[in-house]
């Protein structure tokens, strides 16, 4: 199979197209035809080797943790899945097998699942990172609910595309960071208030907006980005940010934190609860309750431009690679 592989770590040079072969799926796993395969920020840390900390690399290594396709392959006990039916899962990568950067992937069925007609493959490929750490970042570590309110920094990213609509879907008023040119986008999305980071003083615009500070804090961004996040932050509120990997970032006063009564608790994809969260988001999207981040697809061949826009940071939406016309 063609696949985008990496044989070291290093830029985004180190991609090459080679021919590898196809995984066979286990007892438990399924075997998935790539249609699509969704680019994240953790992809490009991956390339350059920050996540050897938790697993170790076979190379040469496919790069990818989501993907959409069909079913090619039935593990031994798949019971759930047949041949042919369309899906969306996270792959094995994160226990250090081959990710989504090829035209085949296996993948254990309780990070996969069955998407609807109505939900085309380059959407439901966009799905399973970003939409599953806001949506544990909201209401695992945020307990986010109705009524109450949030701010999401990074407002116009994948992970912020996605957790504007979940948190207006819970009934939450919603504040949103972003620069000049997504104001309007992050307004579409649903957000209440959004605040030009590079314009405006976003404490004054969320205390104006929020008086004594917002319920819940997530923070896509980091890397010291929101310096005055305790202070917008209700007493009994909680803060997410979501884990970046960066080496000496800034990190919220734990003191400050304490003196007001706010937690911070570092947020990631819980792996215990990701497959139950991609199945709850996959069938509200078949269901049309929310849209579609802005997609930009490049082909799979073009995998080191993704990485580089991403790294670059204000992409809008997310970046997906089209593997496969199916």
């Amino acid at each position: 199979m063609r696949a985008m592989v990496i044989d070291g770590f290093g830029g985004p040079e180190v991609f090459h197209m080679a021919d590898i072969e196809i995984p066979k799926p286990g007892p438990g796993e399924v075997l998935i035809r790539i249609a699509y395969a969704s680019v994240n920020p953790a992809d490009w840390k991956c390339r350059e080797g920050w996540l050897s900390q938790f697993f170790t690399y076979k190379f040469p290594f496919v790069v990818g943790f989501d993907a959409a396709g069909v079913i090619a392959g039935l593990g031994e006990g798949v019971t759930d899945y047949k041949i042919g039916d369309r899906v969306v899962t996270s792959s094995n990568q994160g226990i250090g097998e081959n990710g989504s950067y090829a035209e085949y992937l296996k993948s254990v069925t309780d990070r996969v699942s069955h998407i609807a007609d109505s939900l085309d493959f380059k959407t439901a490929a966009s799905i399973p990172t970003a939409a599953v750490t806001s949506w544990e970042g909201l209401f695992g570590t945020g307990d986010l609910k109705a009524g109450q309110s949030v701010l999401i920094n990074g407002g116009a990213g994948g992970m912020g595309s996605f957790g504007i609509q979940f948190a207006k879907h819970a009934g939450a008023r919603v504040a949103a960071t972003c620069g000049p040119g997504n104001i309007d986008y992050v307004k579409s999305l649903g957000a209440d208030l959004a605040i030009d980071y590079r314009s405006q003083n976003v404490l004054d615009g969320v205390l104006a907006w929020a008086p004594g500070g917002v319920d819940v804090i997530m923070d896509t961004v980091g890397q010291g980005t929101l310096a005055d996040g305790i202070a917008m932050t209700k007493p009994g509120g909680v803060i997410a940010p979501i884990g970046t990997l960066i080496q000496n970032e800034p990190q919220f006063d734990p003191v400050a934190a304490a003196a007001r009564n706010v937690r911070v608790v570092p947020t990631m994809s819980n792996r215990m609860k990701a497959g139950d969260q991609l199945r709850t988001i996959v069938d509200l999207y078949g269901k049309g309750v929310f849209r579609a981040p802005e997609i930009n697809v490049l082909p799979l061949e073009q995998a080191g431009l993704a990485h580089t826009k991403v790294k670059d940071g204000h992409v809008r939406g997310k970046i997906v690679l089209q593997v496969a016309d199916i």
